[in-house]
């Protein structure tokens, strides 16, 4: 099931959100059927999207993992993804930007195992010698700080389901309309908080869109593993 909620449809000079921990406050208020139900896990996409998912597994009294992603951009148009990648092998291409580019097999595959070598540093960052939170059997809730052409949100899901999760749904502060619809077909559940058109990007429903470092993430990856300790 769909929900988002168009809360403006145009840009002004207030922005949507403060800050990506705000994001997720007011995410977190939309998911509280799931809250200290024992089977939720919720999954942050680094960077960006762990300090938003940080505040929704505190919502929901839930544990919280990082399913790493890196998008495929296209060369000298960075911005723009061709595709993604996620942990496990995934690989997921947006045909529409490949065909409509003239983007070859050959630059893809360059492009991915550059990226490929960023996952696999960020793995051993974020997660070292640390077993993940299991996922088989669980209502897995991936979050992210928003949807532009939904690419790396495909892969993370795609990623997610190998591990025989019982389901998957998808949680952002914002997203593009058509991403927001595209990504509702792959999953058992979505929320996207406004689908804003004209949508701009992720950045533009933000006041503060600050980059979140590597050391951000471990942070509160920490931060999240003290908590489920106390609990």
């Amino acid at each position: 099931m769909e929900r988002s909620r168009n809360r403006r449809s145009g840009r002004d000079d207030v922005p949507v959100f403060k800050n990506r921990t705000e994001a997720g406050e007011v995410l977190a208020r939309s998911l509280e059927a799931y809250a200290e139900r024992g089977d939720t896990v919720v999954l942050g996409l680094p960077r960006g999207g762990v300090p938003v998912a940080l505040e929704v597994a505190k919502a929901l009294r839930a544990p919280l993992d990082v399913f790493i992603v890196r998008k495929l951009g296209v060369p000298g148009r960075e911005e723009l993804a061709m595709g993604a990648i996620a942990s496990g092998g995934v690989r997921v291409v947006n045909a529409d930007v490949v065909n409509g580019l003239g983007i070859d097999e050959v630059m893809l595959d360059v492009v991915a195992r550059r990226e490929e070598r960023e996952l696999e540093r960020r793995e051993r960052l974020y997660i070292g010698d640390r077993p993940p939170v299991r996922l088989e059997d669980k209502t897995a809730i991936v979050v992210d700080d928003g949807l532009a052409t939904g690419a790396s949100m495909r892969a993370a899901v795609h990623g997610v389901k190998e591990h025989a999760p019982a389901s998957v749904m998808v949680a952002v502060p914002t997203a593009a309309p058509e991403a927001c619809a595209a990504i509702a077909r792959i999953v058992d559940d979505i929320v996207c908080l406004q689908t804003p058109e004209p949508f701009y990007g992720v950045g533009a429903w933000y006041e503060d869109f600050a980059q979140t470092t590597d050391e951000d993430v471990a942070r509160l990856l920490d931060e999240a593993a003290r908590l489920e300790g106390a609990a």
